[in-house]
């Protein structure tokens, strides 16, 4: 039997950024915007999403991984119990949620950190950083250095190794369940996170919650290193991501296929996305259009667990600054969202009805049928069903024949519901140009 995880068609909402929430953090004064967040759970239905991924929430200082407190809500969103009710409502309306997991590092203004700042040699938590070298000196003149993520020194990296460390944290999210409720943790920066750690962690999340979901945040990288029986269930396909768009930009179906191909071993435990909160918005980065349809189309029919960001429904575009990614986190109103609605965001939500209805791509064995660099089907298989995507990513019609590897006298279009009939065992379809369909195989 699948898991809630396998069957997830995922929302992700980047909180401070679309309630418009203040960047920096001051004061102590609790802002509830979840009032606002509420509002977007039937959105998220209508769009047959059953499962969110919000974060980062824990109490921060600016951007929302520079943690401040484990155990707080941020306030510029509202506090612990207007969190619950939200998580509440989520599960009302059948929607499980994930939250952000930020393990590596912390904020300045951590406790731990403020307790090294002030004792020093002294401080019971000289050992919960990493680097910390009191014969050296930080950019922020603490009279002592540190190992800081990615050398940006308003984040302090966490010595995962410690086992008081280790403890406090599995401590937080066991919290984190207790209190709220969640279904899983998305594990900020995992490509650098301690092995032993994940390993422990998988190892206490499994006894605090049944089918407690760990995914984590890796971009390069051989995936199986990090997801498996011992470690994390998921991880970021940006390998997927990144062939996607280039292999619409270019024509080249190829390049889609070969990763999927190389991938397929985890491919269907994989977290699939266009967009996300560090990426540019893939309306932005395809130089056609026209081809934002197809994009999620295969999306949500190719091997992985998919996921729409917010605002991807209505198209809209975004592009990081050098030093701000503040235009990839926009503030976007629902009801001013919805206005923007149109034939993708219909599109869009009937994908992923097909996905959460269908149960070949739950898990379902990937099968390539046709590929050229214009021309691309596929093949995902149930316990006895199938279903075809077949792709144009000409700007012109396209006319093919697809093989169906089954016995079978019809299709049906999952997006409209007509009928195609199977002739000597082969499809003959004829695609607009930047188009495709999705057909569920009736087997004789």
């Amino acid at each position: 039997m699948s898991t809630w995880y396998e069957k997830a068609c995922f929302y992700h909402m980047y909180p401070l950024g679309m309630t418009g929430a203040p960047h920096e953090h001051t004061g102590d004064a609790v802002t509830n915007r979840f009032e606002e967040l509420n509002q977007w759970i039937p959105h998220m239905k209508e769009l047959g999403c059953n499962a969110l991924y919000i974060g980062p929430l824990f109490e921060s200082s600016s951007h929302g991984y520079d943690t401040r407190d484990y155990k707080l809500v941020d306030r510029r969103l509202g506090d612990n119990e207007h969190f619950i009710q939200f998580v509440r409502l989520c599960h009302d309306a059948g929607i499980r949620v994930v939250v952000d997991g930020v393990f590596n590092h912390t904020g300045r203004e951590f406790f731990a950190f403020q307790d090294i700042q002030k004792n020093r040699e002294h401080s019971p938590y000289c050992g919960w950083y990493r680097g910390v070298n009191f014969g050296w000196n930080s950019p922020y003149n603490d009279g002592f250095g540190y190992d800081a993520w990615q050398g940006h020194f308003e984040l302090p990296c966490l010595n995962l190794q410690n086992p008081e460390v280790k403890q406090y944290l599995f401590d937080v999210i066991r919290f984190w369940v207790d209190t709220f409720d969640i279904d899983g943790i998305r594990l900020d920066c995992a490509n650098v996170l301690d092995f032993q750690f994940m390993k422990e962690m998988r190892q206490q999340t499994g006894q605090m919650k049944e089918e407690f979901w760990l995914m984590g945040e890796v971009i390069h990288g051989d995936y199986g290193r990090w997801v498996n029986d011992e470690m994390l269930h998921s991880v970021t396909n940006y390998e997927l991501h990144k062939s996607l768009y280039s292999g619409l930009n270019d024509h080249n179906f190829f390049e889609i296929a070969h990763n999927v191909r190389r991938l397929e071993a985890l491919g269907t435990k994989l977290y699939t996305f266009l967009d996300n909160h560090d990426e540019n918005r893939i309306a932005s980065k395809l130089n056609d259009k026209a081809q934002l349809g197809l994009a999620y189309l295969l999306l949500f029919t190719l091997p992985g667990i998919p996921s729409i960001y917010y605002g991807g429904e209505w198209g809209v575009e975004g592009m990081r600054s050098r030093d701000s990614d503040a235009a990839l986190r926009p503030c976007i109103p629902l009801a001013e969202g919805q206005a923007l609605s149109g034939e993708l965001t219909e599109f869009i939500a009937k994908l992923g009805q097909i996905h959460t209805g269908q149960p070949e791509f739950h898990g379902g064995r990937y099968q390539e049928l046709i590929l050229t660099n214009r021309q691309y089907a596929f093949a995902r298989h149930g316990e006895g069903s199938m279903v075809i995507t077949a792709a144009n990513n000409d700007d012109k019609e396209s006319s093919f024949s697809v093989p169906v590897p089954c016995k079978a006298s019809q299709a049906e279009n999952l997006m409209d519901g007509t009928i195609i009939p199977v002739t000597d065992g082969r499809l003959h379809l004829t695609l607009s140009g930047n188009t495709g369909v999705v057909l569920k195989i009736r087997e004789d």
